[in-house]
């Protein structure tokens, strides 16, 4: 079983996660919600959903700004223990998904040689559509459940 049989939510994963309904959520943090990623193709693979729902990282004031980025940081901390990749790449884009969100993707020494100085975007389109790298409860919740307690536990000491 996927994330839900019923996926309205993805129609828009901001208002969804404000009503509860959204099941990739992982913690509600000052600025928006961390939630996993849609593929865990590499484990850990996160995104950070604003509260608002603005264009760009721009929209947002400063102090807003700040607290966006630091709960991005955030986020990679969490993955960095418990997934122990070698690094944590970060990434905002907005061309095809029209809305702010942050990327957060572990970056691991198994990964194919060739793959390692490329941008994860270009993994093959098998990567991103293949369901067996869909995230799903049962495979990943409690990857899930561990991204949790750590982001909960790295917010109750840095607010």
């Amino acid at each position: 079983m996927k994330a839900s049989l019923n996926e309205d939510w993805k129609k828009d994963r901001i208002a969804s996660a404000h009503l509860g309904e959204n099941p990739m959520v992982i913690a509600k943090m000052r600025s928006g919600f961390a939630v996993i990623g849609d593929t865990q193709f590499l484990p850990g693979y996160c995104v950070l959903l604003p509260f608002v729902n603005v264009d760009t990282l721009n929209d947002l004031d400063v102090k807003q700004r700040s607290e966006y980025l630091l709960d991005m940081s955030i986020i990679g901390d969490a993955i960095q223990e418990v997934c122990k990749p070698r690094r944590i790449n970060y990434s905002i884009y907005g061309n095809t998904d029209t809305f702010l969100h942050a990327h957060i993707f572990p970056r691991y020494e198994w990964e194919p040689e060739e793959r390692i100085p490329k941008p994860v975007w270009q993994y093959s389109e098998d990567k991103w559509r293949n369901s067996k790298y869909h995230f799903s409860v049962e495979e990943h919740g409690e990857l899930k459940e561990k991204l949790s307690k750590k982001i909960n536990d790295l917010i109750n000491r840095i607010y």
